[in-house]
């Protein structure tokens, strides 16, 4: 493999793409990136739970979380420090995810708990009776 790299003379300039899947495709006009935010979701005791990946965030000055519409969206933001360094993997800018909350969702009583680098949304949600309904079928 290593002769097919030396017959690549610009190989050390091609951009890393490996790093574009991870951290989104570069945007024109150096545009911020935004990022992903890894969640998972659950149910547990009449409340949908939404923990979401948020390691190194001030979350009482770094995060905002909205409900409108029957989505709940979560921002974050992470600032680099101006310090030289030698490598570094960590992801700085703006962070985003939004996800569409269930059905009769109480959204306006949603809380909020940050701990361990993991923020946890709970959401309470009424558990409702659908009423069944029966169509009659008219003929002719």
């Amino acid at each position: 493999m290593n002769g097919m790299l030396e017959r690549w003379p610009g190989w050390s300039v091609l951009p890393d793409l490996f790093g574009w899947a991870e951290t989104g495709f570069p945007t024109a006009h150096g545009a911020p990136v935004l990022h992903g935010i890894r969640v998972e979701e659950h149910f547990k005791d009449g409340t949908y739970v939404l923990r979401a990946e948020l390691p190194g965030i001030d979350p009482a000055k770094d995060v905002e979380i909205t409900v409108a519409d029957g989505v709940l969206t979560v921002r974050a933001e992470r600032t680099e420090e101006s310090r030289e360094k030698h490598r570094t993997e960590f992801r700085y800018g703006t962070f985003a995810r939004s996800v569409r909350l269930p059905v009769g969702a109480k959204g306006d009583e949603a809380t909020a708990q940050y701990k361990d680098g993991v923020l946890t949304i709970t959401v309470p949600v009424p558990e409702e009776k659908a009423a069944t309904r029966t169509i009659p079928v008219r003929t002719g």
